[in-house]
Formats: structure tokens, C-alpha cells, sequence
């Protein structure tokens, strides 16, 4: 196997498409902590995603995401998202994109709420040197 950039291709090194965890079974755990259940932290990877559980009328306050789109879906329970413009019911299957700049805040219901993010990967923290002047 060749790639047309690289040359011929490592069979080990290939990525393989495979089950990363069952967000259903992990959302599901009654007890399950509140705050960030599973994390993607392959490495190479392009993007980050996160499957966060808010507690029962627990909230994530107002914040604006400045800089990445997120796709985020209700895995469990239900809750609200708080927009500049009006609040929007939320439940398990609703899928919602959070545009960059917009400014939002989720409450969970009275089961609580879990939901899982995807974006962009951030860049790493990169050490640069100051331009002597």
C-alpha cells in the first residue's frame, strides 16, 4: 500500500475506525460523577470530544466560546440551553450546534443531564520566543 504524499505506508501505523466506548452505558451509571465521564485523547487526532454529566439541576454557567463551532448531543436525562435570545428544552437526542461566539448556559432537569461535545482540537500551548527589540 503507497501514499501518493509519502510513499508506501507502515500496515502498523495505519489508522483503523474503531469503538472508542458506549456513551449510553456510561451516561447511564446513576452514580457516575458529575464533570467529564470519557475523553478522546488518541493521539494524531484531529478533533476533541468530551462526555460530560451535569447533576441534577446542575448548571454550566454562561459562557461564550470564542474561537470553535461544537457539536453537542444529549446522550441522557433532559435540561434547558440558555441562549442571548431564548430557552431552548433540550432532551436525550437532541443535537445542537453551538456556533463560535454565541453565548450559552446548560441546566440539567431533575434526572440530570449527559451530553457529549465534539470540536475542533485546540493547538497545543506552543513556547515562542519574544523579538528582541
Amino acid at each position: 500500500m503507497t501514499d501518493a504524499h509519502t510513499g508506501p505506508l507502515d500496515p502498523a501505523e495505519t489508522p483503523v475506525p474503531r469503538v472508542l466506548c458506549d456513551t449510553t452505558a456510561l451516561a447511564a451509571v446513576a452514580s457516575a460523577p458529575a464533570g467529564a465521564l470519557w475523553r478522546l485523547t488518541e493521539p494524531g487526532r484531529q478533533l476533541d470530544a468530551n462526555l460530560v454529566r451535569i447533576p441534577p439541576d446542575g448548571r454550566i454557567d454562561t459562557h461564550t466560546e470564542r474561537d470553535l463551532d461544537v457539536l453537542l448531543l444529549v446522550v441522557t436525562g433532559d435540561g434547558t440551553l440558555d441562549t442571548a435570545r431564548n430557552p431552548q428544552p433540550l432532551a436525550a437526542g437532541s443535537l445542537l450546534w453551538l456556533p463560535h461566539g454565541s453565548t450559552r448556559s446548560l441546566t440539567a432537569g431533575k434526572d440530570g443531564m449527559s451530553y457529549l461535545t465534539v470540536h475542533r482540537r485546540r493547538p497545543g500551548m506552543q513556547i515562542k520566543t519574544r523579538p528582541h527589540v
